[in-house]
Order: structure tokens, then C-alpha cells, then sequence
């Protein structure tokens, strides 16, 4: 919501500038996407990686 007011506010300031960032955010959007995939792949990794290194101490603890 805040996003659309700030750019409405723009669109009243300058509405080339407006018009321009509408029609570029899906552009940028699309470049950005496969980062965000391959976050969320490296982050399954190391919570993966993070589970097996703690995985013996959780079963002691639950053995105890």
C-alpha cells in the first residue's frame, strides 16, 4: 500500500518518471527472479546442512 502512495505521489510530481517505473518494475522483477531462486535453494542447503550437524545433539538431548 505504501508503495502505491508513494507512487501516486510521483505520478503527481512527475508523471514521466511514474509512468517509466511502471513500466519498468515487471522488467526488473523478471531480471531479479532467478536470485530470489536460487536464495531460497541455497537457504534449503544450509538449513539442510544446519540440520544434519545439529541433528546429534538434538538426540542426546532427547535421549537424556
Amino acid at each position: 500500500m505504501l508503495n502505491f502512495l508513494l507512487w501516486c505521489i510521483l505520478l503527481v510530481i512527475c508523471w514521466p518518471i511514474a509512468i517509466f517505473a511502471l513500466i519498468l518494475y515487471p522488467l526488473v522483477w523478471l531480471l531479479l527472479l532467478p536470485f530470489r531462486i536460487v536464495g531460497i535453494a541455497v537457504d534449503g542447503v544450509l538449513n539442510f546442512i544446519w540440520a544434519i550437524f545439529t541433528l546429534p545433539g538434538r538426540l542426546v538431548r532427547k535421549i537424556a
